[in-house]
C-alpha cells in the first residue's frame, strides 16, 4: 500500500522479496537489529530526478525491520508533508526517511503505530499509538497529545481544525469521545482518567 495524500518528489515500489541483484545503495532501519530481513518491508526508492540542478540520485533499497506480524498492524508507504520525506511502516514500526539523504531518518516512538492518518489540509501526518497521538509536519514532529485512553483509541474523523476520536476508559469499560486541536495538539475528553 502506497498512500500519496501529499505531493512528493520520489517514487517507491514495495517489493515482495529482497531482490536478487541489490542496488548499490542499501539502508537498513534501524541500523542495529538482529535478523532484520525476517518479515522486513523492502522498498525500492527512486529519489527526485535532481536536487537544485544536481545529477540524478541513484535508487536505494530501504529494508525496514518488522515490528509485529499482526495483520492489523499497519504496513505500507506514506507520502509526508515534506515532499522529500517518505514514511515506511512495517508491522506498526514507522520509519521517517529523507530520500535525499537516506542515512538521515527517525523512528516514530510508538511501538506499534496502530494507524497512520494523513491530514493534507493541515500539512500533518498523524500517528496513533495505543493511548496517544503524534503529528509530523514538514519540519518534523509538531506535537504529541497526552494520554487519551487507557489502552486503545480510534480516530473517527477530521472536521475543520479538529480531529475527533474515542479512547477507552478503564473504570467504566467504555469509550469516551475526545477532540484534538490539529494546530497545537491540545485536547479535551478521552478515556484516560488517572487513578486518584
Amino acid at each position: 500500500m502506497i498512500d500519496s495524500s501529499f505531493e512528493h518528489e520520489w517514487q517507491a515500489e514495495i517489493l515482495a522479496a529482497r531482490p536478487m541483484i541489490l542496488p548499490a545503495r542499501q539502508y537498513v532501519y534501524p541500523a542495529r537489529v538482529e535478523e532484520v530481513e525476517v518479515g522486513a518491508l523492502e522498498v525500492l526508492v527512486r529519489p527526485a530526478k535532481s536536487v537544485n540542478g544536481a545529477a540524478p540520485q541513484a535508487p536505494f533499497l530501504a529494508t525496514c525491520a518488522l515490528g509485529f506480524a499482526d495483520p492489523l498492524a499497519p504496513t505500507g508507504v506514506w507520502a509526508c508533508p515534506h515532499p522529500a520525506w517518505l514514511c515506511a511502516v512495517a508491522g506498526g514500526y514507522a520509519y521517517m526517511l529523507d530520500t535525499r539523504d537516506p542515512a538521515s531518518w527517525e523512528q516514530v516512538e510508538y511501538r506499534p503505530v496502530t494507524k497512520v492518518c494523513p491530514v493534507p489540509q493541515h500539512g500533518l501526518l498523524i500517528f496513533a499509538g495505543f493511548n496517544a497521538l503524534a503529528a509530523w509536519g514538514s519540519e518534523g514532529k509538531r506535537w504529541e497529545t497526552h494520554r487519551l485512553s487507557w489502552e486503545g483509541l480510534r480516530i473517527s474523523g477530521v472536521q475543520g481544525d479538529t480531529l475527533a476520536g474515542y479512547g477507552w476508559e478503564m473504570m467504566t469499560d467504555r469509550e469516551l469521545e475526545f477532540e484534538v486541536d490539529l494546530k497545537t495538539g491540545a485536547h479535551r475528553g478521552g478515556g484516560y482518567l488517572p487513578a486518584k
